[in-house]
């Protein structure tokens, strides 16, 4: 199915936004010196970014050429007499995004390999830090599923003085001082492939948390950096067997590994030791053999050496993650890939959940930023938005993009924009909802 361009989806939102809940506003937002004429003299927007990937080397690091407009970005951040709040959610530092026959860490420790991002966009980091040691606004940072792994002492190393927002390794959900109608979070804690897994190797790394979504990323590193070769070898078929649901789901599994590899192969062969990791308890290196699926006869039953059982064991993660509204295995799988359920599950774990407070809810994630508008259960506006990326390539969707939330007395301003290269903010699009 074809994917909604993003100025569709910006178009529809508008539409779908009823006058009694919320409306359309065109808010002028300003990171001058000047400051936002609206908010005369006060310091209270909130500014979210996410996903800038910051990588420690740039044979494959994703940001590179948006590195200096993300630098002039901050500088004026920190400069601007309104910003009460800078909040990071998530992919700040990259540990996925290398290929996979190079060792994680390169042979280092995960502080070691953290300074050496650090290093690698000392400009980038040093606007952060100049905004933190400055006092005036607050630097928040949410992990994503990129940085899932990277601890608070590895954090402090290059950000000492921000402030952290876990609530269980690997995974964090945000509400600024005062606003407890907002919650900022990454947005893989409801992904199959990328939500935290301390489940599936307990035997061979106790205490591991990576999913699967982590091999599939140094996967499909390695094959943006060998240029989408000819596969090696062909990789054997598996079909459906009449074995269950476990193996039904099994072979669902399978199915997106397959695809992965149709979109972005590698030239190793199938058995090939070539993905090498050395972190978070593992130790080894494996095979695309290892990751996948496989059948020793057709039809028979489905086995896979990492992940076994993880369709099984779905449930009890969710759990674990603090997942408030469960979400079937078999949706869970067959829609990983799509950016709109990542979105859909801010309607369904917060707006649509009466457990839930929220009416303002920031996800990233899926590099594919919109303004959705929304209800909560007891009637109430509401408003989803996504905050993009900042890498340099991004599908042809608009990259160094930004949310601000802008209270002013019972109302609040949300709006999505974007940098320019040469500094200019464009609007993409604002809402304003009342009644807090």
């Amino acid at each position: 199915m074809r994917k909604m361009g993003i100025m569709s989806i910006m178009l529809l939102s508008s539409l779908l936004c009823p006058a009694t809940l919320c409306f359309a506003s065109d808010y002028a937002f300003t990171l001058d010196e000047s400051g936002i004429p609206a908010l005369a003299g006060e310091r209270s927007a909130i500014v979210v970014i996410s996903d800038l990937h910051l990588g420690m080397d740039d044979r494959y690091a994703e940001t590179q050429g948006n590195r200096a407009p993300l630098v002039d970005f901050l500088q004026k951040v920190r400069r601007a007499p309104n910003i009460k709040e800078l909040v990071v959610a998530g992919d700040l530092v990259d540990e996925w995004f290398i290929p996979a026959d190079t060792e994680t860490y390169a042979g280092k420790t995960q502080k070691e390999f953290v300074q050496a991002v650090a290093a690698n966009n000392k400009e980038v980091f040093d606007a952060f830090n100049s905004i933190i040691l400055d006092g005036k606004i607050k630097v928040t940072y949410v992990p994503g599923n990129h940085d899932l792994l990277i601890d608070s002492e590895s954090i402090q190393t290059i950000l000492p003085g921000m402030n952290e927002v876990r609530d269980v390794r690997g995974l964090g959900t945000y509400s600024p001082e005062g606003h407890a109608e907002i919650a900022i979070e990454h947005g893989h804690r409801y992904n199959f492939f990328c939500a935290p897994d301390p489940i599936s190797h307990k035997d061979i790394a106790p205490g591991s948390i990576l999913p699967p979504g982590y091999f599939f990323t140094r996967i499909a590193t390695l094959s943006v950096v060998e240029g989408k070769p000819e596969p090696g070898k062909i990789r054997p078929a598996v079909v459906p067997n009449s074995l269950g649901e476990s193996q039904n789901l099994e072979f669902i599994y399978w199915q997106m590994w397959d695809a992965l590899m149709k979109e972005l192969p590698i030239k190793e062969d199938f058995e090939e030791k070539i993905i090498r990791t050395n972190l978070d308890g593992f130790t080894q290196t494996y095979a695309m053999s290892d990751l996948m699926p496989r059948q020793a006869t057709e039809g028979g039953v489905i086995d896979v050496n990492l992940f076994k059982g993880i369709q099984d064991t779905w449930d009890e993660r969710q759990a674990l993650n603090n997942v408030a509204v469960k979400i079937p295995v078999r949706e869970a799988l067959m829609k990983a890939a799509s950016s709109a359920e990542t979105d859909n599950q801010a309607v369904v774990q917060y707006f649509h959940n009466p457990a839930s407070d929220k009416r303002i809810v920031i996800f990233g994630h899926t590099h594919e930023s919109r303004v959705i508008p929304s209800e909560t259960h007891d009637g109430k506006s509401a408003v989803y938005v996504n905050s993009g990326t900042w890498i340099d390539k991004n599908n042809n969707l608009p990259t160094m993009t930004f949310v601000v939330i802008a209270p002013q007395g019972s109302s609040r301003h949300a709006g999505l924009y974007h940098y320019s290269h040469e500094g200019a903010i464009t609007t993409l699009d604002t809402l304003k909802l009342e009644g807090f």
